[in-house]
């Protein structure tokens, strides 16, 4: 799933408003499926944004991770041909 984009005419939230009534505030994240930016004093300060969200970018930043580890693998020269690996795990 993938989050819709931020309306700034309606996705940033005084952190007074949270306060004030947060269920209100979760059902939105929620309905509309995008995060909602909490400021204080005119400036952010947290983002709330639905937990499935949250998950779906953590698993794609994990993966990002993995991806840029491996290609830094490949350039610094660690890497097995296939018949390496079948032999190290017993494959043959």
């Amino acid at each position: 799933m993938r989050s819709a984009a931020v309306k700034f005419s309606e996705d940033v939230v005084p952190l007074g408003d949270m306060k004030v009534n947060p269920g209100k505030i979760v059902r939105r994240v929620d309905e509309t499926g995008r995060p909602v930016l909490l400021t204080s004093h005119g400036r952010g300060v947290a983002v709330l944004q639905a937990l499935s969200e949250y998950e779906a970018a953590q698993e794609e930043r994990d993966f990002m991770r993995a991806v840029v580890a491996g290609l830094a693998d490949v350039e610094a020269g660690r890497v097995l041909s296939l018949d390496e690996v079948v032999r190290s795990l017993g494959l043959e």
